[in-house]
């Protein structure tokens, strides 16, 4: 771990709900898995008066002041129950008047990653992303964690890290990130490739087993230096045809945590958050890692 990281260790949102608590202590347990310090931040929206048309209040009032201090009390609450014995990180708490997504934004900047819970389940049983965590998602400067809460568990701590490759450089990123993690927790790692990601697509008359083959062989590749360097983390290599956030929200439900680039190979400059990343960012049971 690099002194930058230490020093910037792990940022939360939280705003009190049972998502905010969910974030609180999974950011938790990997701020004392890699020995960083932990923040505790709530951004309070300033509020509008009717007139003059438009005016913010200069200063946060008084009801907001108080109602701040309960959401960074049941924080740190969280914090010290999801603790138990471990030895407690250094903590820290900031309240902001400002707008949410801008100032978790600019926070994430001297971030070593961003953890921030997300909405919760729609009408229909969908789990939706709030505005704020889709708005982290498209714009931080850090890895950013979204945790559901719909059920309030817990997932699997021997279960597998699920790494969703492409060979992008957000790609990079998240694999030399999901080794880290599952090495940090002695897990093993499924890594999973579609065939389309090595330009690979089922045709007539084909033989599907030297497809295969060529795959296998193309993932092995990239997933070398990893191994080299993460001798200890067991790879299950996966490959499957076509439609990468189903296959990858399939493997999540058998692990404790998915990770995968901000933006896959067929996004563009301008788009920071691809169409797979933001499906399983969404739609996951578990804890999702987005990596820049």
């Amino acid at each position: 771990m690099t002194q930058d990281a230490k020093k910037h260790g792990v940022l939360v949102c939280v705003d009190g709900s049972a998502a905010s608590d969910a974030a609180v202590a999974w950011g938790t347990r990997e701020a004392v898995m890699r020995g960083l310090p932990i923040t505790l931040m709530h951004a309070v929206p300033p509020v509008v008066v009717g007139w003059p048309v438009g005016q913010l209040y200069a200063d946060m009032p008084e009801w907001q002041q108080d109602s701040a201090q309960h959401v960074i009390d049941q924080a740190r609450k969280v914090l010290r129950a999801t603790l138990g014995d471990s030895e407690p990180p250094e903590v820290r708490t900031e309240t902001v008047y400002s707008a949410i997504v801008p100032a978790l934004i600019e926070a994430s900047k001297d971030a070593w990653m961003l953890v921030a819970g997300s909405q919760g389940l729609g009408a229909l049983g969908r789990l939706l992303l709030g505005s704020v965590t889709a708005g982290l998602l498209h714009y931080a400067h850090c890895p950013v964690a979204v945790i559901h809460s719909e059920e309030g568990a817990v997932p699997d701590s021997t279960a597998p890290v699920v790494l969703g490759i492409d060979g992008s450089p957000a790609s990079e990123a998240a694999t030399a990130l999901a080794f880290d993690e599952a090495s940090r927790r002695g897990v093993g790692l499924v890594a999973l490739h579609v065939w389309s990601d090595v330009g690979v697509f089922p045709i007539l008359g084909m033989d599907w087993h030297d497809r295969e083959k060529e795959g296998q062989e193309i993932l092995g590749e990239r997933l070398a230096g990893w191994q080299e360097r993460y001798p200890d983390v067991h790879v299950e290599r996966k490959l499957f045809c076509d439609k990468p956030s189903e296959w990858l929200l399939q493997e999540s439900e058998r692990a404790q945590l998915l990770v995968v680039g901000s933006r896959g190979r067929g996004g563009f400059p301008g788009m920071l958050l691809g169409s797979v990343s933001s499906a399983v960012a969404q739609s996951a049971r578990i804890p999702v890692l987005v990596v820049r």
